[in-house]
């Protein structure tokens, strides 16, 4: 498989927090990687880095096989990094379509007499929305009036929108209930079968099972693991989180010498 990005020896400090240690990491088209750990092990941090709100100390980012700087979500934009954050970053007193197109309006007309070209933009929100596994009421409703599930979705159609290919996920069903996970669920596989390479940040250690090709765990800051999906099970998988495969070694180890 291609590499579409690949993160090589990236250490992030603030101040005498060492953040990130030396995390190698790499994603391909179509490929989705489940990337867990416990609170504070350096999973936000690493995906802010990605998405180019925080510049690495220490380290080398490469897109496509070249070195890029991510100095700013507006670079990692042009090269076709989406991030869709827990909050999702949505406006509940704007449109579904001002939201999908915040910051990025078409619209017609020349000079002074240019006004936004509100029949294309919703044109193309609807032609979106129809592809999702979700039931999104019109282009022109609140945000306001939309369940957890349909936000998210909204959220994640700007991907399809603006053909990114490589989107971060940061817990896309922590707030939602069965159903409404399943929904967003789709539209993760419908994005992927598109050949979007997607990074799947969640606590949702089943889900990450069933979805990733690879799961990625940190723990304290740098890479306790990066294997396939096939290699591991659920309690494996928490072991590797929490350590407590090092600690039965260490344990066993002392019993040895004593």
């Amino acid at each position: 498989m291609d590499t579409l990005l690949q993160a090589v020896g990236v250490h992030k400090r603030y101040g005498a927090v060492h953040a990130l240690r030396g995390v190698d990491f790499a994603v391909g088209p179509g490929e989705l990687v489940g990337l867990v750990g416990d609170n504070g092990a350096g999973k936000s941090t690493f995906v802010k880095t990605l998405s180019g709100v925080v510049t690495p100390t220490e380290g080398t980012i490469r897109w496509e096989g070249d070195p890029v700087t991510l100095d700013g979500p507006a670079a990692a934009g042009e090269l076709g990094i989406e991030t869709v954050y827990q909050d999702l970053g949505l406006c509940e007193n704007l449109s579904v379509t001002e939201n999908i197109y915040l910051g990025r309006e078409l619209t017609r007309g020349r000079g002074p007499l240019r006004r936004l070209d509100t029949r294309r933009m919703t044109a193309n929100v609807a032609d979106v929305l129809s592809g999702l596994s979700v039931n999104v009421p019109r282009p022109d409703t609140r945000v306001s009036a939309l369940s957890g599930g349909q936000r998210q979705a909204v959220a994640m159609s700007r991907c399809r929108l603006w053909q990114r290919r490589l989107v971060l996920l940061d817990e896309p069903t922590a707030a939602l209930g069965v159903q409404e996970s399943e929904r967003v669920v789709a539209v993760i596989e419908e994005l992927r079968a598109a050949g979007v390479a997607i990074v799947l940040i969640s606590h949702d250690i089943p889900m990450v099972m069933r979805l990733a090709d690879r799961v990625l765990v940190l723990r304290k800051g740098a890479v306790a693991a990066d294997l396939p999906t096939a290699e591991l099970d659920e309690h494996g998988v928490v072991a590797l989180i929490t350590g407590a495969n090092e600690a039965a070694a260490a344990r066993r180890g002392g019993n040895e010498d004593a």
